[in-house]
């Protein structure tokens, strides 16, 4: 048998070159494609849950993918169905989270490889979601760097997209490119595998697998329609002209200061260039110019456009005619919404808008990224009770480097997050509760003042504006305090 790395690599060439797949369930008789499949889950938190079974990856051994590929090759490989839970949602309801029994995490997961490595060529750079070298990060990147001038926000999102996917629809997507009945027929029996719920037997007759690890790629082969309606219909039909045509008032403007200048009247030429300032070169009423760009992350989506609220309902109404007719799926009505740029559109846990301001009017027209302050208020409230930062009762009985440990992750991960937005700084707010709850929560587990925890690992920096007192304790220094 190939490496399966090799094997991946001859995938990946006929996908980049849209090539069919062919034979591709006998590619699940090699060995090494589960190992493989195995350093990617072993590490995984879920690895140790058990579905309806007992089996975890802790009994994991060879002579185990030996037995799931001789089930394979006579094909009598069965799905096992997986066991339903509940986890919260952030808006207060209650989410559904199928668990697989190990053995199918594992098939899973070499099918996904395989899936993966023949669609993701082939895939569309607007499509951001569970794919290699993209993430929430690039999306945002793309609307930062690319959506300038846009004047509408068309915020999309698919209702219960996961639990909705059509599977006679999904499989004919995958029946135009894989061409082996016998790997179609092992993911259709996998997407009716089914799940038990309070040990009672339901089948499943939409949605990609719940808790499985192949559902986001699935989720993408078929979310991958969409992509091409919108850049192959829809922003050919809504794009037009070069550039926009010069703005009336900019143009008499620029003309006049041309002709002060030619006169030597320089200061008049001064005072009318910064009055030239505050309006757009272009006309933004420009009937011959239109704009049309898109952007998605798994089952949401935003589009930003450049023309008159009427074509921006149009093309609202044209994403839902085509989520209905050709992938049988629903828009959310009340969280798909038509927003005027000068207001905030939400993606991806930002705030995006398009910045007018008459004080830098050279950043008109560019887009802004902003931490939302709901978000934030929330993020605060984790350290705070009455309106101020206190100690967490739950991390007393820790070590203090796991404790500090534990706060420098939360705001790593929060700051890391939120890099692009532009009002960043927002973030110093959160550091001061985070600072004042870590100081408290020390000085509760030592039975002490936050100024004596301060001062034993706290450290002094020198700064342009003096020496310094960071009361926020690093990992290292308190490791070494403590050693």
């Amino acid at each position: 048998m190939q490496n399966a790395e090799a094997v991946l690599e001859i995938i990946r060439s006929r996908g980049s070159k849209g090539l069919p797949l062919e034979e591709v369930y006998r590619q699940l008789f090699n060995p090494d494609l589960y190992l493989r499949a195995y350093g990617r889950l072993y590490r995984n938190a879920g690895a140790m849950t058990r579905g309806v079974t007992a089996e975890t990856v802790d009994g994991m051994s060879k002579a185990k993918i030996t037995s799931i590929i001789d089930r394979i090759r006579h094909e009598r490989y069965r799905w096992t169905p997986v066991r339903r839970e509940y986890i919260p949602k952030a808006n207060g309801k209650m989410r559904p989270l199928g668990i697989p029994v190990w053995s199918d995490k594992l098939l899973q997961e070499a099918m996904r490889s395989i899936l993966e490595a023949y669609y993701e060529p082939q895939f569309s750079e607007n499509s951001h979601g569970f794919r290699p070298q993209h993430g929430c990060h690039t999306a945002l990147a793309d609307i930062q760097h690319a959506w300038h001038g846009t004047k509408w926000f068309i915020e999309g999102d698919i209702k219960g997209c996961f639990d909705n996917i059509d599977h006679e629809i999904l499989l004919s997507i995958l029946q135009e490119k894989i061409r082996d009945n016998r790997f179609l027929i092992l993911a259709s029996n996998l997407l009716k595998a089914g799940y038990l719920e309070d040990w009672r037997y339901n089948k499943t007759h939409s949605g990609t697998p719940q808790g499985g690890v192949i559902s986001p790629i699935l989720a993408n082969i078929h979310l991958d329609r969409l992509d091409r309606f919108v850049e192959r219909t829809l922003i050919p039909e809504f794009t037009r002209g070069k550039i926009r045509k010069m703005n009336p008032v900019y143009k008499r403007l620029f003309y006049r200061i041309r002709k002060l200048e030619k006169n030597g009247e320089a200061d008049a030429a001064r005072e009318l260039r910064k009055e030239l300032r505050s309006y757009p070169t272009g006309d933004q009423h420009d009937p011959n110019y239109r704009r049309l760009r898109y952007i998605r992350y798994a089952d949401d989506f935003l589009l930003g456009f450049a023309g008159p609220k009427d074509e921006a309902e149009e093309i609202k109404v044209r994403l839902k005619t085509f989520l209905g007719d050709h992938l049988k799926l629903e828009l959310s009505e009340e969280k798909t919404l038509i927003t005027h740029a000068s207001e905030m559109a939400r993606f991806l846990g930002y705030k995006v808008s398009i910045r007018r301001s008459d004080e830098r009017p050279q950043l008109n027209g560019m887009p802004e990224l902003r931490v939302p302050s709901e978000v934030l208020d929330k993020v605060c409230a984790r350290y705070m009770r009455d309106g101020k930062p206190t100690h967490r009762t739950e991390l007393i009985h820790d070590s203090d480097f796991d404790i500090v440990n534990r706060y420098g992750a939360e705001y790593r991960g929060i700051v890391q997050y939120y890099v692009l937005a532009h009002n960043v700084r927002w973030l110093g707010r959160l550091r001061w509760y985070m600072e004042s709850s870590l100081l408290r929560t020390l000085a509760r587990k030592h039975n002490t003042t936050t100024t004596k925890m301060a001062r034993l690992y706290g450290r002094r920096m020198v700064t342009p504006s003096g020496t310094m007192m960071k009361c926020s304790p690093s990992s290292s220094n308190v490791k070494a305090k403590i050693h």
